[in-house]
Formats: C-alpha cells, structure tokens, sequence
C-alpha cells in the first residue's frame, strides 16, 4: 500500500472546480427516481430498503432474513430461491416483452443480429441443455472466452439457469493468464471462438486456447464459435473440441431454470491483485442480481422504449453488470458491438448511436479523451440527438473530458452519471441520480441509497472535508463480493484488514463541504490503464520472467489518454548488454505473458533501483521521476545518488 496520503497534486486541481449542473426540470418530473427522501429512507431502514428493491425481482421462494452480517462475511435474502436466467430473461418472454428486442448486435466487419427476449430464452435454453449434456451440474464452473459476440451473454446465461458459475475471461488475455484462471477455477469445459475481429484484424482466440490448455489438466470439452472462419486459423482436438452450431443442433429450446439459493455463486471474475496472483471475485445470485437490477433502473433513468448501450467488453466487470445482469433484469434493449470505435473510422460509435437511436450511453473516461484528441467534427457528423443521458465509468474522470462529453455528445442537454465502483462492488456505489442530484464536472456526486461511504487517514480516522484519504464502505450491501474464490483469507487481509469493520477500496478520495466525493484513483499497487486493474507484481513477474532481467519495479504515470500509464524500471542480468530492440522485446514478452493491455508504455534500463537499506523498493520515488515531481523523502535509501541518476536518465529518454 501507498505509504503517503494520496492525491495532494489532484486535490488542489480539483478544489478549483466550480461549475454546477442542476438536474433538468423536463427529465426529473418522470424520472425513475424523483423524491429526495429516497435517501433518508435507505440511511433510516437499509435492510427495509434493500428488500423493497429484491421484491422486484422474481423469486420461486421469497427470503425470509434481509441480512445476515458476520464480519467480514455478509448473507443477504436468506431462505430466498431465484434463478438469474429466469430474471432476466423468462419473466420477460413470457409476458408483453417477447418479441421486445433484447440484443441489437453489431460485428465490426458491420454484420447484424437482433435477438428479442422470446428468441433470446430459446437460445440460452439450448445452451444450458448443452452443457448439461457435457455433464455440467449446479456449482460447476466453466470458462467463457469470446469476443463480444451474442453467443456471449448467451453461454453466462446459459451457466446461470443450471446453476453453473461462470469465468469470463476478457479476450484480450494471453493464453497464460487464461491458463491461470482456469486451473484457479478447476474449470472442465471451455466455451470459446475461432476468433474475433479488432480493427480489421483477427484475434486468434482458439489458438490462445489451445496453448493454454496444454497447462490446464482439468479441461475436458471445448465448444468453439465459427466466428470468422478459415482466417483464425483454429484447430480441432478430435473428442475434446466441438462446433457451436454442431454441438446445439439437437437440444431442445426447452430448460427448467434451477431454483437457486440466494447465495449460490453466479460468477468468477478474476481482477488484478497487487501479489500478482488474480483474485477471483466470488458474486452471489440474489444479492448480486438486486443490486445491478436496482443500479441500472435508478441510475440511468431505463425506460420502456429506451435503447442503451453500454460500451465496455464482457470481459470486465462492467459487461456483467451493464451490458448483460443490470439491463436485461430491467428487460431492456442493449446494444452489444464487437469491435474497436475507430474502426473503420473515428466515428463508429456515433454512428452506431445514429443507427440504433441509442437513448443511454456508458463509456469510459479513456474513450472520452481519445475522442476529444480525434476532434468534435466527428461526433457532429452524426445526429445524436437520441441521447438522453450519458455516463462514464472505470476510472475518475476529469472536468475537461466530463464538459467535452457533455457539449459534444450530449448537445449540452444530458444529464451525465459519473460512477465509482468496482468488480469487488458488483454494482456502482456512488454516482448522481439524474433527477434528483445537481452535478459538479469530476466527481461521482454522493453514494447511492443503501450505501455508506467515508474518507479516512491512515489511522482510520474520517478526514474533513477537502482532504485527501483512503475511501471505505461502511456497511454491507447486497451486490457485494462474498470472498476471493479459494482463498477466504486473502478476502479478509486484501478488503478487512486495514480498516477493521470498513471494506477498504484501495482508492484515494476526497468528500467535499457538500458531501460530493472525488475519486482520486489506486492507494495501492494496481495500475488502472483505461479502466482496466493491472497488478504492478504481475508486470514485474512477466518481466523478470525473461532471460535477460534481473529485477523489475513496475508503477502507473499520468497519461492523458489512458488516465495510468505502465512505466517498467528494469535491471539486467549480469553480462547482459542494452541492446536495440531490447525494449520492445520486454513489451512483447509481458504482452505475451499477461496480455496487450498490460504492454509497458516505457521501459528504462537501470544499474540498480533505488531500494531502503532493508531491501524494499521504494515505488514511491519512481512515480516521482515518471510524474516529474520533486523526489519525495530519500533519507531511508540504502543509497540516494542511484535515484539521482535514474531521474537524470529518465528526464533524457522521456
């Protein structure tokens, strides 16, 4: 963990913000949520207010205890029975939603599906069927690597109605890293593609599969997507690899839902921890299914009619919650698209929110820049006038990119929801409610009903407004995760420990006069580059993991684009000279071992890193030379002058 208070440098820049943005009187008369006592009433009755907000979901048998808290431990909607299969799909096909679309998907190459919720339970049913076949039972796992591909929510839904837990695993993954998450799960089936298409280019996927079941032992079927075909190149392994199409030919459009208990697992989701080990995030099924229900129908205002699209991939956090579980529970229209938004050009999406009339918009902060650095005349190429709200999600982000989103996507008229949350939450903590709260450009605004937030110091000790500190929940909430799959003692130490009786984020924050929250990004040892977590430890294994390196310090740097960028400090083996292409042979090998999005933006060679006279590292010091601040404290260094000369050095190279 960060030894110092974060984001004093941030703090002063966001204390200068002054702009308001109260809600428009137009939308807040329908929205979704419109009284302000919404608030009192969640602090007065949590539990009252958390089971009002189940009762909406569908329960074969009701729950009979809101809450069971056991630090660090939390049991929510005792008793109750639910599938989330059922909720999110069935309850709408079989009612005045069947021939509602569900899926509006776009392939990059600029291919089209529809799926409404009558087709959509038909399909997922075929699925579960099929996996039952390959002997998957209630509590099994099973993996998912795909592109963003309707076959996606199809095979989590799939998991879901038998019972099954699912790992995505985010596409861009390298075949190792893949590896590690299934032999962490002990996963026996592997639902995959032949591959994807990303700017034009095909990404192998089987191929990355197949390389990383030569270390799997406990895989026994693979079902590949014919997605692209003869390009990918793919591989059938007779007696293990299946044909989608093939595979589900036969199976009945017919499958019973499994009543779950409210807390069985729904899901794995690996995400980056700082001992370069992933954690397996373990999310329950009522508690999870409550909270990105209730998020999603408050947060963004969904209406009947509305068209939404959330534009993260599957593979995170976000795509679980928001483009698959949230919406589809609310029964709404989500738009899926597979492929990159400056592809063909730098107006794909405006022109897919054209195409669709997308009504609600969800991006990152990393998008918005890139955007803004592509220029206005894009976005005013196409009518955008469909949008009605705007939100930004993944990393804080900061008043320039939240007023460009506003003026040029939003034609000065949308409200827009800056949300804090994490794959640990499960469903956003703070943002705006659109009707009901004034927007500052920056800031996530206040915690949602039902939630409870504060910002401590190192101690533990609430802060006063304007300070910088570490930001921690304060009560249980239904979406939270229930342990680290596995591994319940790391769940304890990782989340309890540092604030005994808080769950501690790992993020830096400060809370305002008017109780607003600015979020100021890691504490800890995780790089967030474009709203995707990257251990520093993973890096630095993938790193060191190569024949030439001795030792590797790994820490995050402002980058305008991607908000962190990864910078590698390395020193080599002895005998081993700098030599060209060097560099870029460590970026390819960590892009190898970890994959594309953990690829170091810089890589300076070192005699020797600056260490404490007892060995450790001092991470701190290399942030200072990579932000171009002045070096912090050195009086503990075994020996000063070597941050001297790295700093010199890297002032040269940068």
């Amino acid at each position: 963990m960060a030894s110092s208070e974060p984001g004093q440098r941030e703090l002063e820049a966001l204390l200068q913000e002054t702009r308001r943005f109260p809600p428009d009187p137009t939308f807040a008369r329908t929205a979704n949520a419109r009284d302000p006592a919404i608030y009192e009433w969640a602090r007065r009755d949590p539990e009252g207010y958390w089971a009002e907000q189940a009762r909406r979901l569908a329960w074969f048998r009701p729950f009979e205890q809101v809450l069971r808290w056991e630090e660090p431990h939390a049991q929510w909607f005792l008793g109750g029975q639910l599938n989330a299969a059922y909720n999110c799909v069935d309850r709408h096909a079989e009612g005045e939603r069947r021939n509602k679309a569900a899926i509006i998907w776009e392939g990059e190459p600029g291919d089209q599906r529809i799926l409404t919720y009558g087709q959509l339970q038909r399909e997922v049913a075929r699925c579960a069927n099929g996996l039952k076949r390959l002997g998957v039972r209630a509590g099994d796992r099973v993996t998912i690597y795909m592109g963003m591909i309707p076959q996606l929510p199809i095979a989590m839904l799939a998991c879901a109605r038998i019972g099954a837990v699912h790992s995505v695993v985010f596409g861009g993954f390298s075949a190792e890293a893949l590896r590690d998450r299934i032999n962490d799960a002990r996963s026996e089936v592997v639902l995959t593609a032949d591959g994807g298409w990303r700017r034009g280019s095909v990404v192998p996927l089987k191929a990355q599969v197949d390389l990383a079941l030569e270390g799997a032992p406990s895989v026994k079927h693979v079902v590949v997507v014919r997605r692209v075909g003869e390009a990918a190149g793919a591989r059938f392994s007779p007696g293990r690899d299946r044909d989608w199409e093939e595979w589900l030919a036969a199976e009945s459009a017919v499958c019973d839902p499994e009543p779950m208990d409210s807390e069985a697992p729904l899901f794995i989701l690996y995400t980056s921890g700082t001992t370069g080990k992933p954690k397996g995030i373990v999310h329950s099924t009522g508690g999870y299914l409550t909270g990105v229900e209730t998020t999603c129908r408050l947060v963004f205002d969904l209406k009947e009619r509305d068209v939404y699209w959330c534009a993260a991939d599957i593979g995170w956090v976000t795509g679980h919650s928001y483009v698959v579980y949230g919406p589809l529970a609310n029964g709404a229209t989500v738009v899926m698209y597979e492929g990159a938004p400056d592809f063909p050009d730098r107006g794909r999406n405006w022109q897919i929110i054209e195409r669709y009339g997308v009504n609600i918009f969800y991006t990152a902060p990393t998008a918005i820049r890139a955007h803004m650095r592509w220029g206005p005349e894009w976005p005013a190429r196409y009518d955008l006038s469909s949008l009605r709200l705007l939100g930004s999600v993944g990393e804080p982000i900061n008043p320039e990119a939240w007023m460009w989103y506003w003026e040029h996507i939003g034609g000065k008229r949308t409200p827009i929801v800056d949300t804090w949350w994490q794959t640990e939450t499960g469903a956003i903590m703070i943002a705006p409610l659109p009707g009901l709260t004034e927007t500052k450009p920056g800031s996530a605004t206040r915690p949602l009903p039902g939630i409870e937030a504060e910002v401590v110091d190192q101690q533990g000790r609430p802060v006063p407004p304007g300070a910088g500190g570490f930001l921690v929940l304060t009560r249980p909430w239904p979406s939270m995760l229930r342990t680290i799959w596995g591994d319940d003692r790391r769940y304890r130490e990782t989340y309890w420990s540092r604030f005994p009786g808080r769950y501690f984020t790992g993020d830096g924050a400060r809370r305002d006069e008017d109780g607003y929250f600015w979020l100021l990004g890691r504490v800890d040892d995780v790089i967030n580059v474009s709203g995707h977590r990257i251990g520093t430890m993973e890096v630095e294994s993938a790193l060191v993991d190569h024949p030439a390196v001795a030792e590797a310090a790994v820490i995050g740097r402002h980058d305008d684009l991607k908000g962190q960028a990864i910078a590698a400090f390395v020193t080599l083996k002895e005998g081993v000279a700098v030599e060209d292409g060097l560099k870029e042979a460590l970026r390819r090998h960590v892009a190898g071992k970890i994959g594309a999005i953990a690829r170091p933006d810089d890589v300076f060679f070192a005699a020797e890193l600056p260490k404490t006279r007892s060995g450790k590292i001092m991470r701190r010091l290399l942030r200072d030379i990579a932000e171009g601040r002045a070096l912090g404290d050195t009086t503990t260094l075994a020996d000063p002058a070597v941050v001297e000369a790295l700093k010199a050095q890297y002032q040269e190279e940068a």
